[in-house]
């Protein structure tokens, strides 16, 4: 941790990833890990120039009240209804100027079963020309529960920040605490999360590349995605007792072992999806009423990926090339290799494009970790230590962060940074390169996390 100065804290020209307070400092994360931190003065920090610090600002004035001194947003993030002064108001939206402007209000509840999430279109016609989505609807209190706790106790609330995501949120947890208490799980431990971490891609990619699919009136691809993430889902169960393998990854190693006959059901699903996948690919690259669709909508440019640092597949399909099992990388996959598929058409079609390269990746992954699983214990018991340090996996859709601050065995403080945060304003820029008609494409394509970034 390395402590600036206010003026070297502006001017740090790093790729940000989060920031957060706590009582003393303001922390700031950069690629690969890179954190600093400069001091509170009475409760204020200077604002940092980086696009993608502006939420966290945001968060951390309404969850702390420290104040980021010359921030241009300075809007609620999660307390929209809450003034300081006790009052209740409607959260305003701008809007474009112009003649012929209208807006559309869409949410927090929506239709079938979506996270909670407000959007506000601006629209001139059909065309999209400003979108603001106000999120926080599903803010749950994570940060406050886990603090007191033990890591132990602690990770039931980690693997429940991001439900599609709580393979990798436990991982990142579970390095945060280890790291910060100067443990190494078990070999085997290490190899069963980062399955099991390969499997949660595998199921969310798949669903996922369905969804757009149907959302454009293409039923076929999204039933047969749908079936194999069931098929995905349901070797979970049977290898580690649960479908989307929540609580399995602890602190100290996992909860327990590959269970009788799990092996081979991974195995099964496996192969039924590796078989269709060439097939499945042809359709989605040869039908042109689906290409139509598909192309040139919700582009996100590489300049604004790169400013924000974009990960995962919405990263990689905008020219960026991170990955962070990669750099700053964590074990198993440095004896397995990684190839990071990158595309720089950054619209719809290119982020199903990376997803596709992705799941033949993650099947190899897979295969070759089940292949090499070490005969070693599961687990570790953890000592009552000291300690804070940074922990981090990469979920589907990009890095997960985590902070812990541990003292004689009780968290103290917390932060998380989920992907999505930095995915939100992108989301919000794509939607203005197509029509209205095309955003549940383009949002899907994304499929940023709302309970991820609400926490």
């Amino acid at each position: 941790m390395n402590v600036l100065s206010p003026e070297d804290w502006q001017a740090h020209s790093g790729k940000f990833i989060a920031l957060w307070t706590d009582a003393v400092y303001a922390y700031a994360l950069y690629q690969p890990a890179e954190l600093v931190v400069t001091p509170l003065v009475e409760g204020a920090y200077p604002a940092l120039p980086h696009k993608g610090a502006a939420w966290f600002q945001r968060l951390a004035h309404d969850t702390n009240g420290h104040t980021a001194i010359g921030a241009a947003d300075t809007r609620p993030a999660i307390e929209h209804f809450c003034a300081p002064d006790g009052t209740a108001p409607w959260p305003e939206f701008s809007r474009p100027a112009g003649e012929g402007i209208h807006q559309v209000a869409v949410g927090p509840v929506h239709a079938a079963i979506i996270e909670p999430g407000h959007f506000r279109f601006s629209l001139r016609g059909e065309e999209v020309l400003k979108l603001e989505a106000r999120l926080g609807y599903s803010h749950k209190g994570t940060l406050a529960l886990i603090r007191g706790k033990s890591p132990r106790l602690a990770a039931r609330f980690a693997a429940r920040i991001s439900g599609d995501a709580t393979v990798a949120h436990s991982i990142a947890f579970a390095h945060a605490a280890e790291a910060a208490l100067g443990i190494t799980p078990p070999e085997r431990a290490v190899y069963l999360r980062a399955i099991m971490a390969e499997m949660e891609r595998l199921a969310n990619h798949g669903s996922d590349i369905g969804a757009i699919a149907g959302d454009a009136g293409f039923s076929f691809l999204d039933a047969r995605f749908a079936w194999y993430r069931e098929s995905i889902c349901s070797a979970a169960r049977v290898a580690f007792g649960h479908r989307l393998m929540m609580d399995m990854v602890i602190p100290g190693g996992v909860a327990g072992d590959i269970l009788s006959g799990g092996m081979a059901a991974i195995l099964s699903s496996l192969q039924a999806l590796e078989n269709e996948i060439p097939g499945l690919t042809r359709v989605f690259e040869d039908y042109a009423s689906l290409q139509d669709r598909l192309v040139g909508t919700g582009i996100v440019p590489p300049e604004l990926a790169q400013a924000y640092a974009a990960g995962g597949f919405t990263g990689r399909a905008s020219g960026q090339n991170h990955d962070a099992r990669v750099t700053p990388g964590y074990a198993p996959y440095e004896n397995f290799g990684i190839d990071v598929p990158v595309e720089e058409d950054g619209d719809v079609a290119a982020r199903i494009r990376i997803r596709l390269e992705e799941i033949i990746e993650s099947i190899r992954l897979i295969r070759d970790m089940l292949a090499n699983l070490p005969e070693t214990a599961i687990g570790i018991a953890l000592p009552t230590g000291s300690g804070t340090a940074l922990g981090v996996a990469e979920s589907f859709r990009g890095p997960v962060w985590h902070w812990l601050n541990i003292d004689s065995g009780t968290i103290t403080d917390v932060f998380i940074a989920d992907a999505s945060t930095l995915q939100w304003p992108l989301l919000e820029f794509a939607a203005t390169t197509a029509i209205l008609a095309d955003f549940p494409l383009i949002n899907k394509s994304i499929n940023a996390s709302y309970s991820g970034v609400d926490l």
